[in-house]
């Protein structure tokens, strides 16, 4: 009897010993969840335009949105630009298709003659972004996630032309390896209590 006791014993101390081990990492995932708000995630035109908009409490909050429950503010995209619209002094707006769907993008361009230093050097580069954008040039986006008339945008802070012809099979290969060992692995930050 004594026996069973101490088995029964050793072994609810190895289940606790399991849970806090188990903890201790849903803890390290949360943090890591939480860490992918602000970095550019990798990802393909159909995950991103499936992602959920979460509810805002008021007007003036920034549109958050999530991926299987964990926020995402700013994406990183690679495809072929299909559609360009330019207004100049005002905004150009394209499209970027990696294969499994289109992104729509705006590029602000109205900050010539704000006062503020760094929305003029903004200004600058922007104006350079708006020479990389072609119809049919490979190009890398990164950007902040928008809503503009109910559909996911992103409000372009960088664009790159690609020159390797592999760029975007590279971009595929990275989002399906990150998706794969990273994003769907992390719980989502409400599973946590601590």
């Amino acid at each position: 009897m004594v026996e069973k006791a101490s088995k029964k014993a050793t072994f609810v101390d190895r289940c606790e010993k399991e849970r806090g081990v188990k903890l201790r990492k849903m803890q390290n995932a949360n943090k890591n969840a939480v860490a992918l708000q602000n970095t550019h995630v990798k990802l393909l035109a159909f995950d991103l335009l499936s992602l959920t908009q979460s509810p805002s409490h008021s007007p003036d909050a920034a549109t958050s949105f999530s991926r299987r429950g964990i926020p995402l503010s700013c994406v990183e995209i690679v495809g072929t630009v299909t559609l360009r619209h330019l207004k100049p002094q005002s905004l150009l707006r394209f499209a970027v298709d990696d294969g499994t769907g289109c992104v729509p993008c705006v590029l602000w361009l109205n900050d010539a003659a704000s006062p503020s230093v760094a929305r003029r050097r903004r200004h600058e580069l922007a104006a350079r972004f708006v020479e990389v954008v072609k119809i049919g040039a490979v190009t890398r986006v990164r950007g902040r996630l928008s809503r503009y008339k109910g559909d996911v945008q992103v409000r372009v802070s960088d664009v790159v032309a690609e020159r390797d012809p592999n760029a975007e099979i590279f971009h595929w290969l990275d989002c399906v390896s990150l998706a794969r060992n990273c994003y769907n692995l992390l719980p989502p930050p409400s599973s946590f209590r601590g």
